[in-house]
């Protein structure tokens, strides 16, 4: 589950981490009624779980309360990286004499969570590890016993920080991993962690993505609302039944079995790709389930290449073939599609998508260079 932007800082809040005062607002009228309430100047923001809000025009400063209504009329209903804004948060304008960059995350391969800051904050951290890589410092931590003192002072001297904010900072540090093991998250991160002129450390903004499977658990996330449950597209597939998980490359992926899914994940970025989803159509999975799989990737306006790979068990390779013919001829599919298929009916499903001009590869690992090749010489031309 990841959550807006206001609904991170409300649980931020019950930990103690010092939040600009804001509200939410659903119209134009409300907006300006919450920048009067406020006074001063303050920022209208989307609320929407796609990133990249200010370079789309998603985040707009007001001065009055009937500028901040005329940028709520411009934001509410435009649509960032294919999700629609319903609502924006009104908060506070706060003058920032630094930007700080801290997450806390779980990091997968190393079964820890691993502390994450940078002096370099307010920007894409993947932007920050690409340009300044020396700039990131990262700790793994204990997931019994959490930070450290020796950890937080070991990234705060790496980071070259003032000392007269190793207190503060560390304090913070503390608290956004309460957060991160009281709320069972995978994420929290602040991006940025201003400090004031006043020497106030504040958080700007908030990302947080709740564990799934801890919801049995979290009775507090009822209370979140309807709107921090999905991203758009993981709503519809939950609806059409399959397992998808948005991520932020290009090539869409297409598996069943969810360790088939994740396998094909990894060998894509082997190769040196960036999928762009998870998806897993089940097994037993008929020419309409796969219609549909191929229909929620490609809402995906980033998807810009297609991996299909289907180990055949209850899942009958000819259904899927069908499925897949019968979807690239309905929405029109444009861009690049590699499609692996192997096990039941295999050739008559393979003799199928021959017959349509798809050519299958024979192996994971060759389409998923293939998939990558193909995508690289599109972007290319």
């Amino acid at each position: 589950m990841r959550l807006l932007e206001h609904q991170g800082k409300a649980l931020f809040e019950k930990v103690g981490l010092s939040v600009p005062s804001g509200e939410v607002a659903r119209t134009p009228a409300q907006a300006q009624a919450c920048a009067e309430k406020l006074g001063g100047t303050v920022v209208v923001k989307a609320q929407v779980l796609a990133g990249g809000r200010g370079k789309a025009g998603g985040v707009k400063l007001a001065r009055t309360p009937q500028e901040a209504r005329a940028h709520a009329e411009a934001i509410l209903g435009m649509r960032i990286k294919g999700e629609r804004v319903q609502s924006v948060l009104v908060t506070r304008a706060v003058d920032i004499l630094k930007e700080f960059y801290l997450s806390i995350t779980l990091d997968r391969a190393q079964r820890k969570p691993v502390l994450i800051f940078s002096t370099q904050g307010g920007v894409d951290i993947e932007e920050v590890a690409r340009t300044h890589p020396q700039a990131i410092a990262r700790c793994w931590l204990d997931p019994l016993l959490g930070p450290s003192a020796y950890q937080i002072r070991g990234v705060l001297y790496e980071s070259n920080v003032d000392q007269a904010l190793f207190k503060p900072l560390h304090a913070i540090i503390l608290k956004l991993y309460q957060a991160f093991a009281h709320f069972e998250a995978t994420l929290v991160e602040i991006n940025p962690l201003a400090l004031t002129p006043a020497g106030e450390l504040l958080t700007l903004d908030a990302k947080v993505i709740l564990d799934d499977d801890a919801a049995f658990r979290q009775r507090e996330r009822a209370t979140l609302g309807e709107e921090a449950a999905q991203d758009p597209l993981e709503q519809k597939a939950q609806q059409a039944g399959l397992q998808y998980v948005k991520l932020d490359g290009n090539i869409g992926i297409i598996g069943n079995g969810a360790g088939l899914v994740m396998s094909t994940l990894d060998v894509v970025q082997l190769a040196g790709g960036k999928p762009a989803n998870f998806l897993d159509i089940g097994g037993g999975a008929t020419a309409e389930v796969m219609g549909k799989a191929l229909g929620i990737v490609l809402s995906d306006p980033q998807v810009q290449g297609l991996f299909v790979n289907i180990f055949g068990g209850i899942t009958r390779g000819d259904e899927v073939a069908k499925g897949l013919i019968a979807a690239r001829q309905r929405l029109g599919i444009h861009v690049p599609m590699v499609v692996r298929l192997t096990g039941t009916n295999e050739a008559e499903g393979r003799k199928l998508l021959q017959a349509a001009g798809i050519a299958p590869v024979a192996s994971m690992e060759e389409g998923a260079r293939q998939i990558v090749d193909d995508v690289t010489a599109m972007i290319a031309k």
